[in-house]
């Protein structure tokens, strides 16, 4: 990857001349059958001016309470959009149609107007948990019948893939809009990109650069995103793979309890008490091992590109190792 970095022809992107930007952004839009994408810093981003393109001030938009758009986007939504959030309850951070159904707000002056819906795959705070597309398909109609766009944060998006066989084509077919994450478990180190229709993401580009997000020399960036689509997709299945060794492992601790459902690389568990959450990250983090809380009593795992079976032996023996309060 940082071979073909430092192989990059570049130019300057905010007047769309750097060549590899481009080639990333042709590439990205052909693999969902959408007519163009846009370059970002961030998943951030892409999710924050797509909600700024499908909506206007009064608007809302409807999503899962675990979304990340909700979750861990500072409210951007707001900020950026001046719109408000309908959240919905669902389970590991999926929803339905019959909940879309039912969120949607009838048109009172006095509430605001439900507009788009973001439906997040793989769900980070669901635990990776993600959607088969017959379970999207419903949430299509819905927003087919009542006029409402569909926005897919698909930071995991081929974790999702690797895992139902389904392809990048049949998604584009159902979302209006796609952000994909080059910087999870791609590997790229920075990127995100927004997909979409060439009228959409021409109004995007606008508030790319409204929001800091124009780049000139990008394409020393781009080269690692497309180095990455082209070769680190197939190999997520040893991430999940990994995920699941882990979670074994981690079922057979006393201190831990209620392991959210394995389906991807995020483990998600609790610590049981006196022991807290950050009791147990000092104590890995002392043994050179990173992870997330995600709560008072609550862990977050990610396996990845660079979290190799050596390293999976080290961490399921430190486990093995961690003391209570």
């Amino acid at each position: 990857m940082l071979e073909a970095m430092m192989a990059a022809e570049v130019g300057d992107d905010v007047f769309r001349a750097d060549p590899t930007v481009n080639q990333l952004e042709a590439k990205a839009a052909a693999l969902f059958g959408k007519e163009a994408a846009l370059f970002c810093p961030s998943g951030t981003m892409t999710n924050q001016i797509a909600i700024k393109v499908h909506t206007n001030p009064l608007d809302e938009l409807i999503c899962d309470h675990f979304s990340h758009v909700y979750q861990y986007e500072t409210g951007g939504y707001a900020f950026n959009s001046g719109v408000a959030v309908n959240l919905i309850q669902g389970t590991n951070g999926k929803i339905t149609g019959l909940q879309v159904e039912a969120a949607i707000k009838p048109v009172f002056d006095w509430l605001p107007k439900s507009r788009l819906v973001v439906l997040e795959n793989t769900c980070n705070k669901g635990g990776g948990s993600y959607y088969l597309l017959e379970e999207i398909k419903p949430i299509r109609a819905v927003c087919d019948r009542h006029g409402l766009g569909l926005h897919l944060d698909g930071a995991r998006l081929f974790n999702a893939l690797i895992e139902t066989g389904e392809s990048t084509l049949d998604y584009g077919k159902v979302f209006d809009t796609v952000s994909i994450c080059l910087s999870k478990g791609l590997g790229a180190p920075v990127g995100s990109l927004l997909i979409g229709s060439a009228d959409f993401i021409r109004e995007a580009r606008r508030f790319r650069k409204v929001m800091g997000g124009g780049m000139r020399q990008a394409g020393y960036l781009a080269a690692a995103g497309i180095y990455a689509l082209d070769h680190h997709v197939t190999r997520l299945k040893e991430d999940h793979r990994r995920a699941r060794d882990l979670a074994s492992c981690l079922e057979e601790l006393d201190w831990v309890e209620n392991l959210r459902p394995v389906q991807s690389n995020i483990l998600i568990f609790d610590v049981v008490g006196p022991t807290s959450a950050q009791d147990v990250l000092d104590q890995l983090k002392a043994k050179g091992i990173q992870a997330s809380g995600f709560g008072p009593q609550t862990i977050r795992f990610v396996t990845h590109l660079d979290f190799d079976d050596r390293m999976l032996e080290i961490v399921c023996s430190t486990l093995k190792q961690v003391t209570g309060s």
